[in-house]
């Protein structure tokens, strides 16, 4: 089989292609691409997904073989922190094992290069260049691994990224569901010797995760809901099976989509903690977030879908202060060039605090200020009609959809349409699953769904 990296990492069904085997292919490849650059210092990390520490134990002891000096924490830990670990303490690269938010079913291998962000474009391609054409240097053993944990160092760090006092001020509760994931713990602890008690589900391991994808999406936050509505919490908040996304309930129980919370972000930066530079985002991100850059002044820059298209603007310019994109995946560069899903959840906890208002109130003050934007995306199963379908369309693009006059045409990844009341609609393939994805944020939310179901008879 042909191994392909796709928008975050190689992704694949356990024991179908991702095997041991398939594993120790990359792992070789990586390393090779790793030496004829001269570095030598390696981090690995694992998440809660069945086979994860003995992928990573075997990935581990070929670096090793390989003449790597390599460490192995001896617990599941998040994404955020592999980046972490690797941008502050002194690594050359990363290796994560983890499918992120894909089904159970799934595992996956994400690169790190030195700088703690997701490896470039070039550095994938070549690694898959030498996928299965390196031998080992020498018999692969399982030599004195260092398993040093930056748990605790890490979570500090992230701690230090806010202001701990405005934590100090005022009771809440808040309800963390980890998804059965690495994060489980994380916020409880980077909240202790607070007034915020954190009370946790779903924080043990579950390599089936509840019979459910560990996405931070709204179909996947029932229980979380239920469980801010029964405990009377302040709020609830979601993090991905890795820990680098986001997603946040209010204090009514409702889901606050992740297109608000990469705006409510985006201002708690900006307007309250007077940060300079520019914003990236992805194209399938809000339209609030356009609106709030005009209102300040800022430049904002939109890439395709994935954060390593923001991390290719991160190494460019060194005056960004926030990228984020729609999947609740939301990165602080002065931290690290990644999404920090427990950094994300502190500085919203922040922004609620310091203004002495509910998530609710925040979002009804968003609305106020920039209009309503209600968002929704549907997926559909890849077909060959369907690809040639988008082919088409991107090609010659319509004029108007839904009664709605097309303003502008975006093709930087799939089909943007861009109306003239500022909503939008996007279509593209999904670069972690065989999927369609269709985007859709309107001013109305009956608006959006007439639009969506428009979109959706085009591809039936």
């Amino acid at each position: 089989m042909v191994i392909k990296f796709g928008t975050d990492g190689w992704r694949a069904v356990i024991a179908k292609d991702f095997t041991f085997e398939n594993v120790s292919k990359v792992a070789l490849a990586h390393a090779e691409v790793l030496r004829r650059r001269n570095l030598k210092r390696v981090f690995i990390g694992y998440d809660n997904r069945f086979l994860s520490e003995n992928f990573a134990r075997e990935v581990a002891t070929i670096f090793y073989s390989e003449g790597f000096e390599v460490n192995l924490p001896p617990n599941a830990v998040t994404t955020p922190l592999v980046s972490w670990a690797v941008k502050h303490r002194g690594f050359d690269g990363g290796v994560m094992i983890t499918a992120s938010h894909n089904p159970p079913v799934y595992n996956g291998y994400k690169i790190k290069e030195g700088f703690g962000g997701a490896a470039t474009p070039e550095f994938i391609s070549e690694v898959e260049s030498f996928i299965g054409k390196v031998s080992p240097k020498g018999s692969i053993q399982e030599g004195s691994l260092k398993e040093q944990d930056f748990t605790e160092e890490y979570i500090n760090a992230v701690r230090n990224g806010v202001n701990l006092e405005i934590f100090r001020e005022k009771v809440i509760k808040v309800v963390h569901d980890p998804m059965f994931g690495s994060s489980a713990g994380y916020l409880r602890r980077a909240l202790e010797n607070t007034k915020v008690t954190v009370c946790e589900i779903h924080a043990y391991r579950d390599p089936l995760f509840g019979g459910r994808a560990p996405e931070p999406v709204e179909k996947y936050a029932r229980l979380l809901m239920e469980k801010v509505r029964a405990e009377g919490a302040f709020c609830g908040i979601m993090n991905d099976g890795d820990g680098d996304r986001v997603a946040l309930i209010d204090e009514k129980g409702n889901f606050v989509n992740s297109q608000l919370v990469f705006a409510l972000l985006m201002l708690h930066l900006l307007e309250n903690k007077k940060l300079k530079g520019a914003i990236v985002k992805t194209v399938s991100t809000t339209y609030l977030a356009d609106r709030i850059a005009k209102h300040l002044g800022v430049e904002l820059i939109e890439t395709p879908v994935g954060f390593k298209h923001i991390n290719a603007v991160l190494r460019q310019r060194e005056d960004v202060i926030f990228g984020g994109e729609e999947s609740g995946g939301y990165g602080f560069p002065q931290f690290t060039p990644e999404r920090d899903g427990l950094l994300s959840a502190l500085n919203l906890l922040e922004l609620f605090l310091l203004k002495d208002k509910t998530p609710s109130q925040m979002v009804e003050e968003l609305f106020k200020r920039f209009g309503r934007a209600f968002y929704k995306r549907i997926d559909l199963t890849v077909e060959p009609k369907r690809k040639e379908k988008l082919k088409e369309f991107i090609k010659s693009p319509p004029t108007s959809l839904g009664g709605l006059k097309v303003r502008e045409v975006k093709t930087i990844d799939g089909l943007k349409l861009v109306f003239e009341n500022d909503g939008w609609l996007l279509i593209r393939p999904s670069g972690t699953e065989p999927l369609l994805r269709i985007y859709c944020e309107m001013p109305e939310e009956k608006l959006r769904d007439e639009v969506l179901k428009e979109a959706q008879k085009l591809f039936s």
